[in-house]
């Protein structure tokens, strides 16, 4: 299952985790595990490309962490996009991902 760990503060993001496989289906190819990894890829990216000082993030084997570093308006409108992205998932998907 994938997890997503969400921490906010005073309303703002502060840190999104994404951890785990889906097991929806063999890996390459998953469905829901293509779907997350496209959501976040293009969030992080467009992120970075209006602002590069407003997050940092880690990729591992195992996951990716988002931090964010500045209370930025347009970031925190694409990360506000992007969870709800992943709720939609979850919706569909309940035994492949987890939003907490």
């Amino acid at each position: 299952m994938i997890r997503v760990k969400i921490i906010k503060e005073e309303g703002y993001y502060k840190s999104i985790s994404i951890l785990g496989h889906a097991l929806y289906d063999d890996y390459g190819k998953d469905i829901v595990c293509s779907a997350v990894s496209s959501i976040v890829t293009t969030t992080i990216n467009g992120i970075l490309t209006i602002n590069k000082n407003t997050i940092t993030y880690l990729a591992s084997s195992k996951g990716l962490t988002i931090k964010v570093l500045q209370k930025e308006r347009i970031s925190q409108l694409l990360l506000h996009n992007m969870v709800k992205l992943l709720q939609e998932l979850e919706k569909k998907y309940k035994e492949n991902i987890q939003i907490k």
